[in-house]
């Protein structure tokens, strides 16, 4: 099939290697900005030496606080110097969700003492990794309540990352904004195309202050030309910038969107607004794809077609970028990734089943439905499962519903998504456990029964406690329903879409 043609590009430079040759040539060029305070590429490739220094050679797991700071980066970068493995984990998360983390990643990576690290996954061989370590491993929701941790290897990431310099234009008069979560993958499409391209990268707390005025001002002050945001985030933007007569600042050249399915109504707003110098490029990719694997321009100077976005349009997701291998399944029409730039698998070899091979060649079935439009650009279907994106995040159910049934209180759940306004939320749907008291009080109508109602309404409430003392923030249901009972389907699964369209 056309479709699992070879990649186009072929290997790149380590990034270490390219960020160091950037910082040697151009020692003086701004290589990070914080708060207005500048560091130039020099004095940040010393950082990062004294960084790798401190470690050691070949260190192994590096577990590292990943916060809107500099030093985030400096740790990063000296983690590979060293020829470590990174492992970002947020400190705001929940201590047991932070042990989770770190016990997940424990087996991952098998070595001894200056021998290459040997990456153990279920139905392959062991494969050798160059070099000793893998590049970092990343997390994503998954059914079992446990996170499943990502390996990915430093081909891979250096092989996608050149991909995004080209796809954005990156060039070293570019100040690219560091907006995203440094615990996510999006981080990655931030920080190494333009510490790699002798770009700056920007660091500034009114992007995350949850203004946008202090965001719309902080883009101007600081003459951002790149800003890659997340679709909800965006959609809230655009709500802002045309009920508030607002316009972009003048730098700005290009916005990247990606994380779910941008609105059809936000883009015709934004259509209207001073906007038509902005290239504004939707994306797609898994963190299993290693970033991005999919983009298209939705409007600007590069859009191939003017488009009347109407509610009935279902916005793309793109062509495959030149390293990417893609193949749509004949029967499910699922999509399936391919090429240099997938990640190596999972640590925990039982969660394998995503990755498969065909005609010899290694892919992961992302479970998104696609169809292929006449020009090459792919149109998001649906889910071939019931995961979900929620600001952008991945976020299994079944991951949810997993935590919550181990409440003493909850007799059975169900986890799904809602939509309201222009993104979507996560809610839960509890049937509380019925314990002997309860039901005897219920049949007598004594002060006992009134007692256990008054317990009940308090759940919902408990619970989301109970969840905040496990999981990260977006783990968390925006809403959870005390129900009676549940559907299920003939099969005896729980029925998600009859829950959401008799309950919601």
């Amino acid at each position: 099939m056309p479709d699992e043609a070879p990649p186009a590009t072929g290997p790149q430079r380590p990034l270490p290697e390219q960020f160091t040759a950037i910082a040697r040539a151009r020692p003086e060029r701004t290589a990070i900005v914080h708060n207005g305070h500048e560091i130039g590429y020099g004095a940040l490739a010393d950082r990062v030496r004294r960084a790798a220094r401190r470690l050691g050679p070949r260190p192994g797991r590096v577990p590292v606080d990943a916060v809107h700071d500099p030093e985030t980066v400096v740790r990063l970068l000296g983690t590979w110097l060293a020829g470590g493995t990174y492992v970002p984990i947020d400190p705001a998360y929940p201590a047991e969700r932070r042990a989770a983390m770190l016990a997940a990643v424990e087996p991952a990576v098998l070595r001894q003492a200056g021998e290459p690290a040997v990456l153990r996954q279920a139905g392959e061989p062991a494969i050798p990794r160059q070099g000793g370590a893998l590049a970092y491993i990343l997390f994503t929701s998954g059914s079992t309540g446990v996170p499943k941790p990502v390996l990915t290897s430093p081909a891979a990431i250096a092989t996608t990352v050149g991909a995004l310099r080209d796809l954005f234009g990156i060039t070293p008069d570019d100040r690219v904004l560091q907006f995203a979560s440094l615990n996510w993958d999006t981080c990655f499409e931030e920080i190494l195309p333009a510490l790699t391209a002798g770009a700056a990268l920007v660091f500034d707390d009114d992007a995350y202050a949850g203004s946008f005025p202090k965001f719309v001002r902080m883009l101007e002050r600081e003459r951002i030309t790149i800003a890659d945001l997340p679709t909800a985030y965006w959609h809230e933007l655009v709500n802002f910038l045309v009920e508030e007569d607002r316009r972009l600042p003048a730098t700005l050249r290009t916005v990247i969107i990606g994380g779910e399915a941008a609105r059809p109504a936000r883009l015709a707003d934004w259509s209207t607004l001073d906007t038509g110098r902005i290239r504004l490029v939707n994306t797609y990719g898994c963190t299993e794809t290693t970033l991005i694997t999919h983009a298209v321009d939705l409007c600007g100077p590069l859009a191939t077609e003017a488009v009347d976005w109407s509610a009935a349009t279902r916005v793309p997701i793109g062509r495959p970028l030149p390293h990417v291998v893609q193949r749509i399944d004949d029967e499910t029409g699922e999509l399936w990734i391919g090429g240099p730039a997938i990640a190596d698998g999972y640590a925990a070899p039982d969660l394998a089943e995503r990755f498969t091979r065909h005609d010899g060649q290694r892919f992961f079935r992302t479970g998104d439905r696609v169809r292929r439009r006449d020009d090459g650009v792919l149109v998001h279907e649906g889910r071939a499962d019931d995961v979900l994106k929620i600001r952008g995040v991945r976020v299994d159910p079944g991951e949810v519903e997993a935590h919550l049934a181990a409440h003493p209180a909850v007799g059975a759940v169900a986890v799904a998504g809602l939509a309201r306004g222009d993104h979507t939320i996560l809610a839960a749907f509890v049937v509380p456990r019925r314990s002997a008291r309860t039901e005897t009080a219920a049949g007598t109508g004594t002060a006992a029964g009134t007692e256990a109602a008054a317990g009940t309404e308090t759940l919902a409430a408990d619970l989301v406690q109970y969840l905040k003392g496990r999981v990260p923030a977006h783990l968390v249901p925006s809403r959870i329903s005390l129900v009676a009972e549940l559907a299920y389907t003939p099969s005896g699964k729980v029925d998600r879409r009859r829950i959401k369209e008799t309950l919601a």
